[in-house]
């Protein structure tokens, strides 16, 4: 029988992770919308988002360093852990590619693949306090799964865009960075969900 911990010390520590999540997709989501102008003062909100998202990663790790007993395998808590951060590094690094080039108009499907963060990062901090008890989480996979796989189909037309000869390569080059990272994140939120899958199974 498998001994199980008492305190909640993990379970606080991803809801903390997961609510930074939505934070900085909020962020990313006005960063989108707003003027050029207007980017700097957001751009500055995303990586405090993406700090707070790294000391949410240590605290998770430090405290599979210092725990004896862990409510699940160790080497998921930290696989969860990692993907968790990756989510917010690949939106800040969006971000931060937008600064630098500082293209005047973002592509317009870009708003709607950032819409779909959204939702992913609604459900993972929705998601991130029921890993206490394990249920009710099937929803949860799935539907990343799902709004992953509409984010890949956004980021194709984004792609036909960008190559459809209408804008120089210097220009292609630069959206297409950042459209990439957007991308990335998609991916690094259904990264998330396989872990919290297979947590789920392991523990059934």
């Amino acid at each position: 029988m498998r001994l199980k911990p008492r305190d909640t010390k993990f379970f606080d520590l991803f809801s903390v992770a997961g609510a930074n999540i939505a934070t900085a997709t909020a962020v990313l989501a006005e960063f989108v919308a707003v003027p050029t102008e207007e980017r700097a003062e957001l751009a500055r909100r995303m990586r405090e988002a993406e700090h707070a998202g790294d000391d949410a990663t240590h605290a998770i790790i430090e405290q599979l360093d210092r725990a004896f007993i862990t409510p699940f395998d160790r080497e998921d808590i930290y696989r969860l852990a990692v993907r968790l951060d990756d989510v917010v590094d690949y939106m800040d690094a969006a971000v931060e590619l937008t600064t630098l080039y500082n293209p005047e108009a973002l592509p317009a499907n870009v708003r709607a693949l950032v819409d779909i963060l959204v939702k992913c990062a609604q459900l993972t901090a929705d998601a991130m306090p029921r890993l206490a008890t394990l249920r009710n989480l099937r929803d949860f996979w799935v539907q990343i799964n799902e709004l992953e796989n509409e984010a890949d189909q956004v980021y194709r037309h984004l792609l036909q865009f960008l190559f459809d000869g209408s804008h120089d390569p210097l220009t292609v080059m630069k959206l297409k960075e950042i459209v990439d990272q957007l991308e990335s994140a998609a991916d690094a939120f259904e990264h998330v969900a396989d872990v919290v899958h297979s947590i789920a199974v392991k523990e059934s």
